[in-house]
């Protein structure tokens, strides 16, 4: 009755869906784009304050929601009239609550984190300059993820409507119930006491292959498609840097130019890669799966040390799978700097990486760290307008009411923070491909690099990491 309640609020609220869950997003991670392009030393400040403000706005609204600041409680009755008013249990204030408390915790962490990050932000300043500049010579790549992101719209369609025809090409039989049951017929508006044990649908094996490899190819071409347009985005930045920072020396359209040289060369090492993501996720879904219906073995003797085992493998494959990603990520950039294989690839860039293991992570974590930032301020300004919608006349009485703005808000919260990962997608692969070709110009001419920009050469100059970088 509560996730009916919940699914029927989100089809009330579909325009708050699409405004703030949809182009909101979308907005504002262009916009933090063209900013950083032009105010990047400002922009770093003003979205560890934005996150700080917007953090705070939310956790007060889950506040008032939730009853403890103000009168404005969500409405113990839902309906207009008493036909079609029913009470609640309370258990959507208490899920409310709930996320109140849980963004206490976040407002407190974000706190923390910021006061941490005072410090170290004219590092991360440095490195978006970089990022930045690149961009700058690269305009195109601004728009860039508006491809994949469509791309994958239309994959996903198509995967749906496949799925729904698969999952209803199987045999509708009834079970088989020898116990006696009564049920309300409601076409004949009567209870029935025979034929109530249901009915389930029985697949052929050829059909349970075929929706097997449905789900598995709906994730590998999710992965594929994310390391083509990571790729993309790797060649036309390596195409900055090996140009030495001179918009003269580049090709014409960098990005057309890259997304060729993928199409001839480099595609079935993007289906290589994303494929080992994908069967190590698989394993991980399978194991979790097994040990749902095997529940019964945590309380019978000894289940204790099966928990265990579970456990360890699960936190074995997810570590398998993040240093995998990790790789993969690295070794698409190798591949569009250097050309080569896959494998080639990832150890050579494994290779750089452990040369320069300390000198790359001062770098690249505070960047990555201010990029993941920005996404949640993205994500937080979805949910903040999505409360502010939600809480108009319109989703306040008559038809359109909702019982909780809990699940609409958290869906925009959601599909805000995936968009703008798509987006910010961008400067953090400019950022890890701008690294990478400076350790392997570094490498390639004894330590000293000769394609580097001189904006790249002067931040790193100023805050000592072109000394850690060329050891």
């Amino acid at each position: 009755m509560l996730l009916q309640r919940y699914a029927a609020d989100v089809g009330k609220a579909w325009p708050v869906l699409i405004v703030c869950g949809g182009l909101l997003p979308l907005f504002l991670s262009v916009i933090w784009l063209v900013m950083i392009r032009y105010f990047v030393g400002v922009m770093t400040w003003v979205t560890i304050l934005l996150l700080n403000i917007l953090t705070f706005s939310v956790t007060m609204f889950f506040y008032t929601k939730a009853g403890w600041i103000g009168h404005d409680t969500i409405s113990t009755v839902i309906g207009e009239s008493a036909e079609d008013s029913f009470e609640t249990n309370g258990t959507e204030l208490d899920h409310l609550r709930a996320i109140a408390v849980l963004m206490t915790i976040i407002l407190v962490i974000v706190i923390l984190s910021t006061i941490a990050l005072i410090r170290r932000v004219l590092i991360a300043n440095a490195v978006l300059k970089v990022a930045a500049k690149a961009i700058g010579a690269i305009r195109t790549m601004i728009i860039f993820p508006i491809f994949p992101y469509v791309i994958l719209a239309i994959f996903y369609m198509y995967w749906v409507g496949a799925a729904l025809y698969l999952l209803s090409s199987g045999e509708i039989r009834q079970n088989d119930c020898n116990a006696d049951c009564c049920a309300y017929d409601l076409v004949a508006k009567k209870v029935k006491c025979d034929d109530c044990c249901g009915y389930s649908i029985h697949y052929t094996h050829h059909i349970s292959l075929a929706i097997i490899f449905h789900i598995f190819g709906c994730y590998w071409i999710t992965q594929f498609i994310i390391a083509c347009s990571l790729t993309v985005i790797a060649g036309s930045v390596s195409s900055y840097y090996w140009a030495g920072g001179e918009a003269s020396e580049m090709p014409f359209l960098p990005v057309i130019s890259s997304a060729k040289r993928l199409l001839r060369y480099s595609l079935g090492s993007m289906a290589f890669g994303s494929l080992v993501v994908s069967i190590i996720e698989s394993i991980r879904y399978i194991l979790e799966s097994v040990r749902r219906r095997l529940k019964h073995v945590e309380a019978a003797p000894g289940g204790c040390i099966a928990k265990m085992m579970w456990c360890s493998a699960q936190c074995c494959l997810g570590c398998a799978e993040w240093t995998i990603k990790f790789v993969n990520r690295n070794a698409y950039i190798m591949i569009a700097i250097t050309g080569k294989s896959f494998c080639t690839a990832a150890g050579q860039a494994t290779g750089l990486i452990m040369n320069n293991i300390l000198r790359i992570g001062a770098v690249n974590v505070i960047g990555d760290v201010i990029l993941f930032l920005g996404k949640i301020c993205v994500s937080l300004t979805c949910a903040l307008f999505a409360f502010l919608m939600l809480d108009t006349h319109r989703y306040r009485s008559a038809h359109n009411k909702i019982s909780s703005p809990l699940f609409p808000v958290l869906a925009c919260w959601s599909i805000g923070y995936v968009i703008a990962s798509l987006f910010f997608a961008v400067v953090e692969m400019a950022i890890d491909t701008i690294i990478l070709s400076f350790c392997q110009d570094a490498e390639e001419h004894q330590g000293i690099p000769q394609y580097a920009p001189p904006l790249l050469t002067e931040t790193l100059r100023n805050h000592s990491e072109m000394q850690r970088l060329t050891q």
